[in-house]
This record gives C-alpha cells, structure tokens and sequence, in this order.
C-alpha cells in the first residue's frame, strides 16, 4: 500500500534538532516514490533528504554510512533474502530482522496498518526504536519520530559500548588481582607484608614487581623489581620476570647465574632493545641471620634492627639493570642481619615523588629520615608501609605518576624462640607464626620488630 504524502503544517525551528541535516532511507514497494524530497521539505520545514527503495535488494545498494534513519513497511513483500529466516511470525518481522541485521547502527523505525497494534509493538521489541501507523503519518510527526529514533539509537549504542566497557574492565581487573604474587613462606619465622600502587589511572597492575618463596632447605627468597615505563606492555613483561624468578629460584638459582638466565627472559620478551628492568634480590638463611644481595640498577634496601636506626644495605657492589649488557655480571654480596631486623625493600616510585611544589624529590635520605620518624611513632609492619605510602604522595600533592612496590620482611628472635619452645613441647608439631597476606593487618597482639 501506497504510504500518503505528509501534508501538514511546517514544524517550528526548535524541534529541527538544531537544524541538523538527517538522512531517512524508505523502504515501501510504492512504484510512484510517494516520498519526495519537496513534499517532506515543503510540508514540514524539517532538513530531511529521502531515498527510496522498493526492495531489500535495492535497499541493501543505497545503505551507506550517511543515512540515519530507516524507515520500514512491514507490508514488504517477503522476498528471497528473508523467506529462510526461521522462528518470525510474519513476513513482516522476517523483514525488520534482516534489515536490523544489516544495518546494525541504524536507527529503525517500523510503518504498518492502525489495525496491526500488536505487530507495531512486536517490531520495537524485535529491534525497532519506535512505530508510526500508516493513516496517521504526517509531516509532524515523522520528522519529529526519525529524530527520536535516532537519538534513541544512538542512546542505545552508547549503553551497550559502556556495558561492553564494564564488563571488559571486571575481566581485566580479576586478570591483574590473579596475577598478584602471593607469597610461599609456609614453615618460615619471618613476616610478610607488602603494599602495591600502579602509577596508570585505573589499573590494579603496573611496571614493578614483587615476590618471595621459601625453598625446601629453608632459605626464604624475596625480590623486587621495576620495568621501565608505566604501560599494560611494561606491566605484562614484569608478570613475566616475576613468574620466570620463582620457578629458577624454586629451581635452585641464586645470585649471578639467576640474574643471568633472568636477562635472557627479557631479552626474548621486551618490545624493543630500549627496555630494561632494575631488580634486587636478597635470599636469607634458614637461621635467618644472614643474607646474600644482588642489586641490579636498583635501590638498595632498608634494614633496621633492635636499637638502632635504620640506614641503607652497601649497594657499591651492584651490577647494572637487566637488559642494558649482554654479557653483564652482579656479584652476591653477604650481608650479616642480626637477631631482630626488619628489611624493607621498595622501588624508585617511594622515592622519585616531589616534595613541595619545587623540583626537589624525596630521594633515598629523606625516605630513610622519614621511615626513622614513623619508627619513631611506634609504627611497624602493614601500618608502617601504609603510613609511609601515604606521606610519600601526601609530600608530592597528589597521586604519585609512577609505580609504587613495597616489601618489608622482619624477624623477631624473641618470637622466634618462643615458636621454638612451644613446638619442643608439642613434640615438633605446631604452627609456625601466623603471617597476614598483602592488604591485611597483623594480627592482634602478635609481637612486631622494629620495622
């Protein structure tokens, strides 16, 4: 059936939709073109350019990227591009299903009989943005429905972008959580925790890297490193780095000949030759007493023990990051800890952050003067790490921009004797010191060392 040529008074300026020039493709069998470019301007003042097709065959040659919206008689005659469609009731709806198929970003808008309500409301929840009935077409009214529809459509795409966007960000936030180390210290006497803090805008993973593990014959193993740059690219190739460590260093590797094989991962596994990784690795004696340090272009630790203030390891000794010589070598060098210590091991982002609002940056004495404040304050363990992480972005007005790792292992040799006593009298069983995990507090009345 013929669709009538609208004949009614011009719409006001107001509702042009700011006099935006729109596209409407007609898709009606009429062999006559009732829709004409004239008659729609003519009749409703309303920027509107019409194209007409006479079948989805035609239709499918004149949908391009400038129309904006389509408006469909379900009275089509059903050809052969919908008659294999299955599960459509009616002819009708096999027709709005293949026109939504192919143009998935269009607005649609379906044109049927005052008589078929039923089929009207059918076709909006099949896909259509909204219905016009045939008898009651006007020039009003379709200027005002194709401006509808396409604002509804494009409402619609912006939903299911952001929906598409949440979801993709859950998937890639449970990616980074699991990809957090969790520490392997069961039958140690040491203590654990750690704080984390990616420099990138909403991402739970940056650059630096952390771990530790205790192998079989007791010696507990802990590492931190930094990747250069703050991308997903530098955050992937330290998950990388820290998973190739724990399984060389639960391989046996230490020291020269594991920072070694390290490099290599590396080199096989950065984007270009620019990028390097700093790390430190300290592996500790079962007694717990001493200690062997590698430094690789990184930062030297902090260690405080019972009575005195905590100052730097020597870091003289360090070899070069990792992927800056080919043949590079970093000796090992043994480090006496001492009965009670704590070691906090951190990268450059706890250090580089401003101090005002100059150039000045805090560097490594003002983080050593302002661990030994927070000592002095009684702070220890998680809520020393959190104090300190804290101070540092408070010191530099805000967010720090580059990633930030902290590590801190302790030892208290009273604790520790009192661990040995009670599982002497228990004839060897019992349970080693309870250690919280990174994020969680130490528990209640459990006694700290210094740091």
């Amino acid at each position: 059936m013929p669709v009538p040529v609208p004949q009614q008074r011009a719409v006001p300026a107001a509702e042009n939709s700011n006099g935006t020039d729109l596209t409407l493709l007609v898709i009606e069998d009429d062999p006559a073109g009732t829709f004409s470019v004239p008659e729609l301007s003519a009749a409703t003042g309303a920027r509107v350019r019409i194209r007409a097709a006479r079948n989805l065959t035609e239709a499918g040659r004149l949908l391009t990227d400038d129309v904006d919206c389509i408006l469909l008689d379900l009275a089509l005659p059903s050809g052969t591009e919908t008659r294999a469609d299955r599960g459509a009731e009616a002819h009708g709806l096999a027709t709005l299903e293949h026109v939504l198929r192919i143009a998935p970003r269009h607005a649609v808008l379906a044109l049927t009989a005052e008589d078929d309500a039923e089929l009207a409301a059918e076709a909006v929840r099949v896909g259509a943005q909204d219905y016009l009935f045939r008898g009651e077409l006007d020039g009003r009214l379709l200027s005002r429905a194709i401006r509808y529809a396409v604002e509804r459509k494009r409402a619609d795409v912006a939903q299911h972008q952001l929906t598409e966007s949440r979801l993709r960000a859950q998937e890639n936030a449970r990616l980074e959580r699991g990809l957090l180390p969790t520490p392997l210290l069961d039958g140690s006497d040491l203590r654990f925790a750690a704080r984390y803090r990616p420099g990138r805008s909403r991402a739970l993973l940056g650059g630096d890297f952390y771990d530790t593990v205790r192998t079989p014959d007791g010696t507990v193993h802990a590492m931190i490193g930094d990747v250069c740059g703050h991308g997903p690219d530098e955050a992937a190739l330290g998950v990388e780095l820290r998973i190739a460590w724990r399984a060389l260093t639960l391989a046996g590797l230490c020291g020269d000949e594991l920072l070694s094989t390290l490099q290599q991962v590396l080199e096989h596994e950065r984007e270009s030759e620019e990028i390097f990784a700093t790390l430190c690795t300290v592996d500790i004696a079962p007694d717990g007493r001493r200690a062997g340090l590698c430094l690789a272009g990184h930062p030297a630790p902090l260690i405080a023990r019972q009575g005195r203030a905590a100052h730097l390891l020597p870091y003289e000794d360090g070899g070069p990051a990792l992927g800056l010589l080919p043949r590079a070598r970093w000796p090992r060098r043994q480090v006496e800890l001492g009965g009670s210590w704590s070691l906090m091991m951190y990268t450059d982002g706890l250090i580089e952050g401003r101090v005002g609002d100059g150039t000045q940056r805090l560097g490594q004495d003002g983080m050593v003067a302002m661990i030994n404040r927070q000592l002095a304050e009684g702070l220890a363990g998680e809520d020393l790490l959190e104090a300190a992480v804290t101070h540092v972005r408070e010191l530099n007005g805000g967010e720090l921009t580059d990633d930030v790792a902290v590590l801190l292992l302790d030892r208290d040799q009273d604790t520790v004797r009192e661990g040995a006593r009670h599982r002497a009298r228990n004839g060897g069983r019992g349970r080693s010191i309870p250690r919280p995990r990174p994020g969680q507090v130490s528990p209640a009345g459990a006694q700290r060392p210094p740091l």
